[in-house]
């Protein structure tokens, strides 16, 4: 992770060094928090976060379904993001939101322990490197299993949670494998580790539904309507294990994932990135720099970074 100069902490900008909580956080020893990833990108209007507003009222939703109430608004945290995009000279970041459950009392029952709420702001580039991005990615089915919706509300984007992915992705990245992914008990497909999958068979667009316990993706909420505009039929659905292995083409979606294409699954070879892939990827990124005009609601702009940052 690089450095930045300043972190937005509870309502004010303070140096990346001194963003810091007590060990005795109740977040840190439970896992009670909620978090989102955003993406801000270089256009030639300035820094363009994409799709902000809908990313923080999913935020304020997952802090709901934790019984959390966040002391500033989607507006006051939206105000935020964009003056710590300005503060640290960005063009593009990736914007990294958070609360949690802070300092208090340190029983299982947050009670009256205070919500403290965070944003940090850094550069990253592809998250599974640029490569993937035009090679595609090996991906292994994990035998863990994706946690069921009436476990853990996985519509909230909560920081515990994410022990599921966690241990997924350990287990195929030791095996030699870029990601993983997850099926639920049933033996349906769920998603990557911090991806949501989809899956190309005769140019119909399959994509798991959210009864499988995944996260309602935003990128994956837009590549569905940017894969509509294209003319593919996209279906929520049912997806098993050998639909993976005789898809046309497969590809992961997600703030830090982007459009990912995924060329071999297990010892089943997928193939290059296909037509379907390369064309809703070429959009998605046409989309976010701002270069496609059907979607410029989903941009909103930071002052542009200081000359010379």
């Amino acid at each position: 992770m690089q450095e930045t100069e300043k972190i937005w902490m509870n309502g004010e900008l303070v140096d990346w060094a001194d963003a810091k909580v007590h060990v005795g956080a109740h977040g840190l020893h439970y896992g009670s928090g909620v978090f989102e990833g955003i993406r801000c990108y270089e256009t030639e209007d300035g820094p363009a976060v994409f799709r902000l507003t809908d990313h923080l009222r999913r935020l304020d939703n997952s802090a709901r379904l934790l019984h959390m109430e966040l002391p500033y608004s989607v507006d006051d945290l939206r105000g935020a993001t964009l003056e710590l995009i300005g503060a640290n000279g960005l063009a593009e970041c990736y914007i990294r939101p958070i609360a949690f459950y802070g300092y208090g009392e340190l029983g299982v029952h947050p009670r009256s322990n205070p919500v403290d709420v965070v944003i940090m702001s850094w550069p990253w580039g592809a998250y599974l490197g640029e490569e993937a991005l035009t090679q595609g990615i090996s991906a292994k089915v994990s035998s863990w299993k994706r946690v069921g919706a009436n476990t853990i509300p996985h519509v909230s984007k909560a920081t515990g949670i994410y022990l599921n992915s966690m241990l997924a992705v350990i287990e195929a990245t030791n095996a030699g494998y870029a990601e993983a992914i997850l099926l639920t008990d049933e033996g349906h497909v769920a998603d990557g580790s911090g991806e949501n999958i989809f899956v190309v068979k005769d140019e119909i667009i399959t994509t798991p539904h959210l009864s499988t316990s995944i996260l309602p993706g935003i990128t994956r909420q837009s590549v569905m309507e940017i894969a509509q505009a294209h003319g593919y039929a996209v279906h929520e659905g049912p997806l098993i294990r050998s639909d993976l292995y005789l898809a046309d083409e497969v590809f992961m979606t997600g703030t830090a994932a982007e459009v990912t294409p995924v060329r071999a699954i297990d010892d089943h070879d997928i193939g290059p990135p296909g037509p379907v892939t390369k064309a809703i990827q070429s959009t998605f990124f046409d989309v976010v720099r701002g270069r496609d005009e059907r979607w410029t609601r989903w941009l909103e702009y930071a002052a542009k970074a200081p000359a010379g940052s």
